[in-house]
């Protein structure tokens, strides 16, 4: 009777196992009705703002929100966090082996670790935490300095972390960053016309490609649409993007809905929902744009200009 209750346990539990290891694999598409797109975009709130002390094992502590999780894509976005390293704070040094993530400074300045080589960045920049890579950030001044956390999973909504206990205040600095890192500079945009059958011209530059990342992160834009011009409308079936609005005012279309977007929205445009921007202001419409594939290395884009015009 033994064995026979051994035998009936363990084909149990090797069928339940079989059916958590599918679980990730699984993905039940987000409907584009799911809710009206004003309640969609996410907007930052320093009222919301939850403090943090010791985000692994770092000096100090950091305030922030979640802008968005798992559950608002199908692509594999953990979480879009938004707030403030306080002055003299920091995150850890830390390992992912199954995610990774992007540090993003918005102003001031940040010492910035990737697999322990050390460099201090001035922002508005950023720089990619490869999955396996280990990595911290800490503010050195006295001064709040604004900050995004952007995550990407190599599985669907499963996170993992491995500290060091390594604060990384006082390490020496290398007076030139020795890893991959990005600044949000105007002058390295170049103009595109007419982009996806939008009007007139805009400013634009891929700083960061599919081949930087080990999961299926695939790229970090760089947008500005200048008043009077716009982004047409467009589509993607094999990705999923957000647009994050870092300056200025302008219109957000989503499907057949728009909104008026201002700075620290984070608009989400999920599988196969046409989407466009334009700048109705007097004043430069900024974006910073992450796009995250369904599977790596696959990219689709459809203009919905060209759609209609078909016949």
């Amino acid at each position: 009777m033994l064995r026979k209750w051994l035998r009936f346990f363990l084909k149990v539990s090797l069928v339940g196992l079989m059916s958590l290891c599918s679980v990730p694999q699984a993905r039940t598409q987000i409907s584009r009705t799911q809710s009206a797109l004003a309640e969609r975009i996410a907007h930052t709130d320093p009222s919301k703002y939850e403090s943090s002390a010791s985000v692994h094992g770092g000096a100090g502590s950091l305030a922030y929100m979640a802008l968005f999780g798992p559950k608002d894509f199908n692509t594999n976005v953990i979480f879009v966090h938004r707030g403030v390293l306080l002055p003299r704070s920091g995150i850890g040094h830390h390992f992912h082996n199954q995610i990774e993530e992007m540090f993003v400074i918005l102003d001031n300045r940040a010492q910035f670790t990737i697999d322990g080589r050390t460099a201090e960045l001035i922002g508005p920049a950023a720089a990619p935490c490869r999955m396996g890579s280990s990595h911290g950030i800490y503010n050195p001044t006295d001064q709040p300095t604004q900050w995004m956390n952007i995550t990407v999973g190599s599985v669907r909504g499963r996170y993992d972390a491995f500290d060091l206990n390594d604060d990384r205040v006082g390490v020496p600095l290398d007076p030139k960053p020795v890893f991959m890192n990005v600044k949000m500079d105007r002058s390295l945009l170049k103009e595109t016309a007419s982009m996806n059958g939008g009007k007139g011209v805009v400013n634009y530059r891929r700083m960061l490609g599919p081949e930087v990342f080990r999961t299926n992160w695939g790229y970090v834009d760089h947008l500005v649409i200048p008043p009077a011009n716009s982004v047409g409308a467009h589509r993607h079936e094999t990705l999923e993007e957000i647009y994050y609005v870092l300056s200025g005012k302008g219109r957000a279309t989503v499907g057949d809905e728009t909104v008026d977007v201002g700075p620290g929205d984070a608009v989400p445009c999920r599988v196969g929902e046409a989407h466009g921007f334009s700048n109705p202001g007097q004043s430069d419409l900024e974006f910073l744009i992450i796009g995250v594939a369904l599977e790596k290395g696959k990219f689709d884009e459809k203009n919905v200009s060209l759609e209609r015009s078909r016949p």
